[in-house]
Parts: structure tokens; C-alpha cells; sequence
């Protein structure tokens, strides 16, 4: 009997849940017209009042978001505050029509009410399972933010290998990669951080993309993403993305960026 070498329950894992959100998507896609919901456990820290924010509160209980039809919006307003929050499950609703996914709507808390009209109910899913499907549709929703945020939210979710696949795709609109550059940083570890500096310093790159990149790599936690900022701004050749370096090494108040503005004044 020959002998798997290499393949450990961790792996296992993340190659059942590939293979249980390319499933889910299929069948989501496989709906032509109406509305298919499906619920999932988010993560700790993350509640709402099922209609209209999420909170996140491993980041303060200010970080809210809430939604209008199409985007996501950040607010820090105190009158969040005394609202209850309720943690969890995520609620989804994607509407489809003629086969297209036309809008994507996310809640946290609450339940669903109504029931006119098509409706496909997959019930509750796997959260590591719907977090990829989910990070499949933002290719095919047109508020690729929103489903790319409940992918994030998802309980024991690792989402970020199919956020860099995400942002890498040229064929991706440019919309959609932007907002997948954004929560790479938001979730950076070394390999997705390698990501990002690979896209910054890729001159056959979209500029926007680029730029989203430099972005990110100024939101790092701990100013990790300095070291990288400096090289940019020393040796890349495009002088407009050398520029976007230096303005956000100019937020960091690191002190190794003000070596390099030292160095480089000194030169001049």
C-alpha cells in the first residue's frame, strides 16, 4: 500500500473547502432568475442588527460599516453605538437575473422575511465554503465590495490565496481587483504582503491597481510594509509610482523614512 507523503489535515481541509465553494458556486449560478440566500457563522468580533451595519469589534466599536444599494461605506459616527449587535449569522442575498448575479445583498443578524417571488434557500453553509464562492461572485457582481467583505467576515475563513488570484487577473475589472488590493492589506500575512509588493512593482500592471497597492502597503500594521514603500520609492522607474511612495512613507512618521528623505535631500 503506497503511503501519501506531505499531505497534512490542514491541507485536507483547504482542498475540501475549494472544492465546496466551487460546488456552491455552481449552484448559485445555476439559478437563471430570482433570489438565492444562504447563511454562514462569521468570525469573532463581528455583529450587526440584521438590516442595516456590521460591526467589527476587533477593531474598535466605532468601525462600522454600513450599506447603501450598491457600496460599502465606513463610519465612525458614536451614534452606532447604542444600536443592539447581534453576532451573527451572516445572511446573503444574491438576485439573478437572465443567469447574471445583478445584486448581492449582506446582513449580519436579523432573519429573512417574506418569501414572494423565486427563491432558492441553501440554508446555513460551511463558512470557509461560502467565503470562496463568495469571493468567485465578486468577479460577477457588480458590487464586487460587499461580496468580497462577506468573504472576509466568514468564521475560520483563509480567503486571502483567492483575494491575490483576484487581484493578479487582468481580465478582472479594474473596480473589483482594487477592492481585492484593499483587503489583501486589511488581511496581510508575509505571502499575501509579497503579493502586494509584486503588483506595486509591476510595470506591466494597471496604474490604478498599482497605485490601490502602494496604498495598501502603507495600511500594514506595525509600518511592515515601510521597508517595501522605501525600495519603491528608490528604484522603481515609473516616477509617478515613486511618488505615491514617498506621499505615504510621508504618513508613516517612521523614523526609516525619514532617513530616506534625508538621504535623498542630502543628494540633491
Amino acid at each position: 500500500m503506497r503511503r501519501l507523503i506531505g499531505i497534512t489535515p490542514l491541507l485536507v481541509a483547504c482542498l475540501a473547502d475549494s472544492a465546496g465553494g466551487q460546488a456552491l458556486t455552481d449552484r448559485i449560478l445555476a439559478v437563471r432568475e430570482g433570489t438565492v440566500r444562504l447563511s454562514y457563522e462569521v468570525r469573532e468580533g463581528i455583529c450587526g442588527d440584521g438590516e442595516s451595519f456590521i460591526r467589527d469589534n476587533s477593531r474598535g466599536e466605532d468601525n462600522i460599516t454600513t450599506f447603501d444599494d450598491g457600496n460599502v461605506r465606513w463610519s465612525g459616527k458614536g451614534s452606532w453605538r447604542n444600536r443592539a449587535c447581534v453576532p451573527g449569522p451572516a445572511r446573503v442575498a444574491i438576485t439573478k437575473s437572465d443567469g447574471e448575479v445583478t445584486r448581492l445583498r449582506l446582513y449580519v443578524g436579523g432573519e429573512w422575511t417574506g418569501s414572494s417571488g423565486n427563491i432558492t434557500d441553501l440554508g446555513m453553509i460551511s463558512a470557509p465554503v461560502a467565503a470562496r464562492a463568495l469571493v468567485s461572485l465578486a468577479n460577477r457582481a457588480y458590487n464586487a465590495d460587499k461580496a468580497i467583505y462577506a468573504a472576509i467576515i466568514a468564521d475560520s475563513a483563509v480567503v486571502w490565496p483567492e483575494l491575490l488570484a483576484l487581484a493578479k487577473d487582468s481580465r478582472s475589472r479594474t473596480p473589483t481587483r482594487k477592492q481585492a488590493v484593499f483587503w489583501l492589506s486589511q488581511a496581510a500575512g508575509d505571502e499575501a504582503t509579497k503579493g502586494l509588493s509584486e503588483l506595486a512593482e509591476d510595470d506591466a500592471e494597471d496604474r490604478e491597481v498599482r497605485d490601490q497597492a502602494v496604498f495598501a502597503l502603507s495600511q500594514l500594521d506595525h509600518n511592515e510594509g515601510v521597508p517595501i514603500l522605501i525600495r519603491i520609492a528608490k528604484t522603481n522607474r515609473d516616477p509617478k509610482i515613486r511618488r505615491k511612495a514617498l506621499f505615504w512613507l510621508g504618513q508613516s512618521d517612521d523614523p526609516r523614512a525619514l532617513k530616506l528623505f534625508e538621504e535623498i535631500l542630502t543628494k540633491g
